[in-house]
């Protein structure tokens, strides 16, 4: 028998939050991007792709663009899928399983790499790391779809900014492991491989621990029309979830494409964070892994404190506030930032609005939607969850390509954040979780 808000499982499906955060703060936010980019540096000819000559600080983004891209196509018929089978948390741990051996595979990228030389590794690893990333956010789309089906209207908010919460604790675990380990190893290189490749293990691990053997899979509560099958079905539902949304629910509608423009800002400031702050500033290995290590801890009392304003205020107007302090650090960014200890300072501020802009954004989508639609929702949503944004790190890879500077890149992602709080603004969330069919009464608006 299944129970809503019950402890175990929901200390269960933080978990997930725990493993997968690996993932996102070791490779995406902190090596993978510098590695790769050092690497196509070191290469004795440019990488070039159909003639066209890359540059090595845009390989990286137009990876994470690439492997979106791909989400944008499969993660909202992954949602219908887990909607309309008993496939939910089967799914979930599947991608999980393939993202983390993906990412332990990044181990065996390196300079001069046998048969492949220096290009063939960046090329690999880009690959490696588009397939680690997709799997990652298929994975996310039924662990979000949990929410609902474990915590009641008024827990959600608390719910899952403690699960953003002990996501960034979990992550900062292992990048100080990883500090420890660059500090004391004089291969550097090896140190970062080694370091890339326990994030995968890490992932693999405490995914197996926790939400394999906690979290409960429900009996799916709509079933496949008479003849048709999964996959016709799930291209047919793609499309008519859209036209649903926009016709009968225009207020969660309207929030998730504000969602996915202020997200993708937020998310292109992670994943281009680490690689801007070595090529612009010249920050040492050792000192960006200990800048992401703080955001890490600080993120963590910030997830919490936003967990707070919530339930005074309301998400929206959390959300809000965090969306007017991320404009003002791009522009800081791109007009002050100019030494280390300016950087940390940044990276503080950055750390107290990351989690709760994260957390809070998924927990108000959760009370926008209809019941049973969990999945199939959340498909849409991932397509800018952590670490998975496309338009932003294109943007921003175009932009490298044409000017050569990464400050000046930079400057530009101020737009996702200005015509995301502008939608925001006008999204009535009560009105969404009437039309939705969900009850606001203990919902603070």
């Amino acid at each position: 028998m299944t129970m809503i808000n019950d402890r175990r499982e929901i200390r269960g499906w933080m978990m997930y939050d725990w493993a997968n955060s690996a993932f996102s703060t070791t490779v995406v936010t902190a090596l993978l991007g510098p590695y790769i980019l050092a690497l196509a540096a070191s290469s004795t000819a440019p990488l070039s792709v159909f003639g066209v000559r890359i540059e090595p600080a845009a390989i990286f983004p137009f990876a994470s663009s690439m492997s979106v891209l791909l989400q944008v196509l499969f993660l909202p018929f992954l949602g219908t899928i887990a909607d309309f089978t008993n496939l939910k948390k089967r799914l979930m741990l599947t991608f999980a399983y393939i993202g983390a051996v993906a990412t332990v595979f990044l181990f065996f990228i390196r300079a001069d790499m046998p048969g492949l030389g220096t290009n063939g590794a960046v090329v690999v690893g880009s690959l490696l790391y588009i397939l680690a990333n997709l799997a990652f956010g298929a994975a996310v789309v039924s662990y979000n779809a949990f929410l609902p089906d474990i915590a009641s209207p008024d827990k959600r908010d608390e719910v899952s900014s403690r699960g953003w919460a002990v996501g960034y604790l979990g992550g900062g675990l292992l990048l100080l492991i990883n500090l420890g380990l660059l500090t004391v190893m004089e291969d550097t290189a090896l140190a970062v491989r080694i370091s890339l490749a326990s994030a995968g293990v890490w992932w693999l691990v405490f995914t197996y621990l926790f939400p394999h053997k906690r979290l409960v899979q429900r009996d799916a509560a709509r079933q496949l029309p008479p003849g048709t099958n999964m996959f016709k079905h799930g291209i047919e539902r793609v499309w008519n979830t859209l036209l649903e949304m926009w016709r009968q629910y225009p207020m969660t509608f309207r929030y998730l494409i504000a969602y996915l423009i202020y997200n993708d800002g937020i998310q292109t400031v992670i994943i281009v964070s680490t690689a801007f702050a070595a090529d612009e500033l010249g920050v040492e290995t050792q000192s960006l892994l200990l800048l992401v290590l703080m955001i890490q801890f600080v993120a963590f009392g910030g997830a919490l404190a936003f967990g707070y304003l919530a339930k005074r205020f309301g998400a929206k107007r959390a959300i809000m506030v965090s969306l007017i302090i991320w404009s003002a650090l791009v522009i800081y960014a791109f007009a002050f930032l100019y030494t280390e200890t300016q950087l940390f300072v940044l990276g503080f501020v950055l750390a107290l609005v990351l989690g709760g802009s994260q957390a809070l954004s998924r927990s108000l989508f959760s009370q926008m939607i209809p019941a049973d639609h969990e999945a199939e929702y959340f498909g849409f949503y991932e397509i800018s969850e952590r670490g998975t944004s496309w338009i932003g790190p294109l943007a921003f890879a175009a932009a490298v390509q044409i000017t050569g500077s990464q400050r000046i890149a930079i400057v530009s992602l101020i737009i996702f954040f200005v015509v995301g709080l502008a939608l925001l603004s006008r999204v009535n969330v009560r009105q969404a979780m009437l039309d939705s069919g969900n009850d606001p009464a203990g919902v603070v608006l």
